[in-house]
C-alpha cells in the first residue's frame, strides 16, 4: 500500500494507456469480425477458409505477432498503432467464429416470418438477425474484451507503455508491490470492462429480461406445472 500511495499517478497514466490500447482494438475487432462472421454464416464455403484462418491467426504468438506487424506495415515497433493492430488481428481471430454462431443461433422460422411480411435482405439483418444475434455476440464479445486486456501488457515487454510495464519494472528491480499492483488493476479493469458489456446486453435485449420475469411469474403460480431450470 505505501507503494501505490507514493506512484498512484504513474498507476492512473499507465491504466489510462491501457485503455486506450484495449479499447480501439476492442471496438476494431468487433467492426471486423461480425460482418466476417455473417459472410462466413451465409456463404459456407467461404466461411469454411475465413475461420480456418482465424484459428492459425489467433495460434501466433504475441512477440512475433508485434514484430511481424512493425515490418509489413512499415510503423514504428514501440507506437500504440502496432499494439492495437496486434490486439486486432488477435480480437478478430477469436470473435469471428462466435459472430457466426450467432448469426447461426436465428430460427429460420422468425427469418422466414420476417421475409413473409415483406421484410428486404437489408431490413432482415437490421430489424431480425442483428437483434436476435446479441446475446450470443455479446457474449464472444465479453471474451474478446478479457483477452485483450491481458494481452495489452505483452507489449511492455517491447516497451510500449501499460499496466504491464509495472509488471516488468516491479520483476526488474523486485518491487513485489509493483508486481502485485499491475496484476490486481488489469483484473479489476478486465472486470469492469466484463460488467459494462453484460449491461450493455441486457439494455439491447430487454425481452430477454421480460421472458426471464414471465418464466418466474409463471413458476411461482399455484398448480403450474412449469418448474424451475
Amino acid at each position: 500500500m505505501t507503494w501505490l500511495r507514493l506512484n498512484w499517478e504513474q498507476v492512473i497514466d499507465l491504466l489510462w494507456s491501457h485503455l486506450m490500447l484495449a479499447v480501439p482494438a476492442i471496438v476494431f475487432s468487433t467492426v471486423i469480425a461480425v460482418p466476417l462472421g455473417r459472410l462466413a454464416y451465409r456463404h459456407p464455403r467461404v466461411g469454411g477458409p475465413v475461420l480456418s484462418a482465424a484459428s492459425l491467426l489467433y495460434a501466433i504468438p504475441a512477440l512475433p505477432m508485434l514484430v511481424i506487424i512493425p515490418a509489413v506495415l512499415s510503423i514504428p515497433l514501440r507506437s500504440s498503432m502496432t499494439m492495437i493492430t496486434a490486439l486486432t488481428v488477435y480480437g478478430v481471430a477469436l470473435f469471428v467464429r462466435t459472430s457466426a454462431d450467432a448469426f447461426a443461433s436465428v430460427e429460420p422460422t422468425v427469418r422466414d416470418a420476417a421475409t413473409a411480411v415483406g421484410h428486404s435482405p437489408t431490413a432482415l439483418f437490421w430489424r431480425v438477425d442483428l437483434p436476435l444475434a446479441v446475446p450470443v455476440l455479446i457474449a464472444g464479445l465479453r471474451v474478446v474484451s478479457v483477452s485483450t486486456v491481458g494481452l495489452v501488457t505483452i507489449g511492455a515487454l517491447v516497451g510500449i507503455q501499460n499496466l504491464g510495464t509495472l509488471m516488468t519494472d516491479g520483476f526488474q528491480r523486485g518491487i513485489a508491490a509493483e508486481v502485485g499492483t499491475g496484476v490486481v488493476v488489469t483484473v479489476v479493469l478486465a472486470l469492469v470492462i466484463d460488467a459494462v458489456l453484460l449491461l450493455v446486453g441486457l439494455l439491447l435485449t430487454p425481452w430477454t429480461r421480460q421472458r426471464r420475469t414471465a418464466e418466474t411469474a409463471t413458476v411461482g403460480v399455484p398448480g403450474s406445472s412449469e418448474v424451475p431450470a
